[in-house]
């Protein structure tokens, strides 16, 4: 099981078909040679993600904007969320292939981090990245607008064609990973609520358990917080 994040994911599996049925990711091996690679940018539920047997792929986890400094129109591969089957560029398909068959691990990584890099486009972002850091403070979204001299309507359009989530889904999850880092050093949720921006702590397991379908105490006795990405093995 994993959790909502704000991470652009992208995710390339060989001989391998990836079903997605009722909330929950199913992946198995094919006999059929293939490459299928997905982008998931948005997910505000826990998602179950089956491995029937053990697969080939990697799996690459962008920071916020960080993909759209490889494709022209991001926007394109943020529809719904989860964009099934992308790609990015003419040899995308052969060239992930040869990677995923290098045995070598940290050959690997240093041809995948090549192959990408040579992708890698000049793109003007200041102000949509003005506009997050903005999101990820205490101000408010008409004030966020005001801010930018854009309309509320405007600030949805711009950061959800850039990020593939609206500014309030991207803050929710933002606070949410905040309280995952700040459960490290502040064992007490009243005080965890307060510095993550949570009006008070009825609000925050309220965000919590619509994120995680369980109480922050539950939650946090089942998981390993210190681990940038969060799974609950089931």
């Amino acid at each position: 099981m994993t959790f909502p994040n704000n991470f652009c994911i992208v995710s390339t599996i060989q001989n391998s078909s990836v079903k997605l049925v009722d909330g929950k990711v199913i992946i198995a091996p094919s006999t059929n040679k293939s490459i299928v690679t997905d982008v998931v940018v948005s997910y505000i539920k826990p998602l179950e993600v089956v491995y029937q047997k053990p697969v080939n792929e990697i799996t690459i986890k962008f920071k916020p904007l960080g993909f759209n400094h490889f494709v022209n129109n991001p926007s394109d591969y943020f529809k719904e969320g989860l964009n099934r089957d992308i790609k990015p560029f003419e040899d995308f398909d052969e060239q992930m292939d040869t990677i995923l068959n290098i045995s070598n691990k940290n050959e690997q990584v240093e041809n995948l981090e090549k192959y990408w890099l040579s992708k890698l486009k000049i793109v003007e972002l200041d102000k949509i990245e003005a506009i997050v850091q903005d999101v990820e403070s205490a101000l408010g979204m008409a004030e966020i607008a005001k801010k930018h001299n854009i309309s509320r309507q405007y600030l949805n359009k711009i950061f959800t064609r850039n990020l593939g989530k609206t500014p309030s889904e991207y803050r929710k999850v933002f606070k949410f990973k905040k309280a995952l880092e700040g459960f490290q050093s502040v064992n007490d949720l009243t005080e965890l609520s307060y510095n993550c921006l949570f009006y008070d702590q009825s609000h925050f397991i309220k965000e919590f358990k619509s994120l995680t379908n369980m109480k922050p105490s539950s939650f946090f006795r089942n998981i390993d917080a210190s681990k940038e990405a969060i799974w609950l093995f089931l």
